[in-house]
């Protein structure tokens, strides 16, 4: 039996995964200087992979981007963060300093607000990772009620008696 959903959902979500993709990344790249940020980048990034889970089904979707994969993105996202925030101690003594001096010419363009892009980065990849990661474990396990009221909770890929 085939995992996923038909064939037209399949077609639509390949077409659009890209551009949902691309709009997150945007959305995180210009947080600073526009309504969103890291937050709201990561989410979007995440529906495009849940999407994907979705659509293909998954066996198919561990192949893009798997659990261990996302584990480790999620730990990469932290060090991010937390490299940036230490530097600002090694640099200037203060905890989550802004050590890249930006022009006062630069206002209002992507490379104008110092260390707070690559911050946007890590909480991007944060988010993304952890939401998917999220997803992919809740939609594996599956929740019985027997006749005496008890529940019991098993993988999907186990046999249910």
């Amino acid at each position: 039996m085939e995992e996923g959903m038909s064939l037209v959902v399949k077609t639509v979500i390949r077409l659009l995964k890209g551009f949902i993709l691309l709009f997150g990344v945007y959305i995180t790249a210009y947080g600073h200087v526009t309504p969103g940020d890291g937050f709201a980048g990561g989410v979007i990034i995440a529906c495009a992979f849940i999407l994907i889970f979705l659509a293909e089904g998954k066996r198919d979707s561990m192949k893009t981007f798997g659990e261990t994969a996302a584990r480790e993105m999620s730990c990469i996202g932290g060090l991010i963060f937390l490299l940036t925030a230490f530097a600002g101690i090694g640099i200037s003594g203060i905890f989550l300093k802004n050590f890249l001096p930006t022009k006062a010419a630069a206002r209002f363009t992507l490379f104008s607000a110092g260390t707070i892009p690559i911050c946007n980065i890590g909480v991007a990849v944060i988010v993304a990772a952890s939401l998917y990661l999220v997803f992919s474990i809740m939609s594996s396990l599956h929740v019985i009620v027997k006749d005496d009221e008890e529940r019991e909770m098993i993988n999907r890929g186990e046999e249910i008696e």
